[in-house]
């Protein structure tokens, strides 16, 4: 399965099956939706954690898919970063998922994930918001090293869920965030759900020469390739769509 996308637009890179319990499409309706919406690429993803055990029969779903002529069909599935040390939630994994989407879910610290409520008490007991800032950025450059060669899923969306924003980010943290994504051949996603990342970072990752590839994350199939917020960000900080 071919992942050359020659417009950011004409693909989504992140769509929701029935195989995520938060999801109402099934893998027919997602590819079905795509062909209709004029893309060239899809990546069919779901949540999955280390308890996760259907991924063999969502892998055979896929590979039973009837898929019109243009469209080229992916698999992923979607785990969120624990700690500091880059480590995912994520099950052995069988030959099959062209992408892992490393996800943001919680907040990573050295001794694991915490909740945003648990964030915002802890800076408001004297943890600044730079240190909070370094132990996430750690945490995506390290995840990004230990899993080469996948994707970040709505990347920062948990930041506004903790009293932080993008805004908050150094020019040094984002420089090494963008650089260890063109290092590790880790394509970003911009998200159409939660608006991220923003220009700032997608300028950085421009500039280190990092792959962009946009993303509905999408649940239902009637927003599968439906663009608003990420051609917007896109424009803003001047990339290709």
């Amino acid at each position: 399965m071919s992942e050359t996308a020659p417009r950011v637009l004409g693909g989504d890179f992140h769509v929701h099956s029935t195989f995520s319990d938060d999801a109402r499409s099934s893998l027919a309706e997602n590819v079905a939706a795509a062909a209709a919406a004029g893309l060239h690429t899809v990546r069919l993803v779901d949540h999955v954690r280390q308890s996760t055990e259907w991924v063999p029969d969502y892998l055979a779903a896929v590979a039973a898919l009837e898929v019109p002529n243009g469209l080229t069909v992916l698999t992923g599935v979607e785990a969120k970063v624990l700690n500091t040390a880059g480590e995912l939630d994520i099950p052995a994994l069988p030959a099959g998922i062209d992408r892992i989407l490393i996800a943001d879910h919680q907040f990573p610290t050295p001794d694991g994930p915490i909740g945003p409520a648990a964030v915002v008490e802890r800076i408001s007991a004297g943890w600044s918001p730079d240190d909070a800032l370094d132990s996430l950025v750690t945490a995506l450059v390290a995840a990004m090293e230990r899993y080469p060669g996948n994707q970040l899923a709505h990347c920062f969306s948990i930041l506004p869920k903790v009293e932080l924003s993008e805004a908050d980010l150094s020019q040094d943290q984002l420089v090494a965030w963008a650089r260890a994504a063109a290092r590790t051949d880790t394509h970003v996603e911009v998200n159409e759900k939660w608006a991220c990342p923003g220009p700032r970072a997608l300028t950085a990752l421009r500039a280190a020469g990092a792959t962009v590839v946009a993303s509905t994350d999408s649940h239902d199939a009637e927003t599968v390739g439906r663009y608003a917020r990420v051609r917007d960000l896109l424009a803003a900080a001047g990339v290709g769509q």
